[in-house]
């Protein structure tokens, strides 16, 4: 085992959405575990905002990520409120790596998106609706993130093998030691 995955599906998809899937398989190829938690229980509690209870979600994933940290590598990758969650819990518990869909930079002025100084790669739509691609590009730049830009929409839905191939490269890309990762 080279590692674990930690994939999570953006509001109002599943665990078994297309995107994590192909992710999960592209890990499992290279040698990577992979788990995929359920947040549609916490996508239901509208009446927390409009997305659900986020900070539910968040420590969700802290959580696991903990389990998974103490047993070896971890990378996160999610789908818009996936990869949201995804880069905040990399502040909070090491992780050697980061793959973000579609990631929401601002969730509103009182919540930037932010994430840990690990190697990190992102596929975007250029006609995302819900996230401007041109505020995705600049927050990339000024990570030195891997940034894939794409003919398509914030679902990615034209891009899922596309998603898959450029989460491989990440995995490949990680030489391994004491779970941090860095780019070959």
């Amino acid at each position: 085992m080279r590692g674990h995955c930690i994939l999570s599906h953006g509001f109002e998809s599943g665990p078994d959405a297309t995107k994590v899937t192909a992710l999960a398989q592209a890990a499992t190829e290279l040698g990577w575990t992979c788990e995929r938690p359920d947040y549609t229980d916490l996508d239901a509690r509208a009446i927390v905002s409009p997305l659900g209870d986020v900070p539910e979600r968040l420590q969700r994933l802290l959580e696991l990520t903990r389990s998974a940290a103490a047993r070896g590598p971890v990378v996160l990758a999610g789908s818009s409120l996936g990869a949201f969650i995804s880069a905040h819990a990399s502040l909070q518990i090491p992780v050697a790596g980061l793959f973000l869909m579609a990631p929401p930079i601002r969730m509103n002025q009182a919540h930037p998106i932010d994430a840990a100084d690990v190697p990190l790669s992102i596929i975007h739509g250029w006609d995302d609706e819900l996230i401007p691609t041109a505020d995705v590009v600049v927050w990339a730049q000024e990570r030195r993130a891997r940034l894939l830009l794409v003919d398509d929409d914030h679902r990615l839905s034209r891009h899922v093998r596309a998603s898959a191939d450029a989460f491989a490269g990440l995995l490949s890309s990680l030489t391994l030691s004491n779970g941090r990762g860095e780019m070959q």
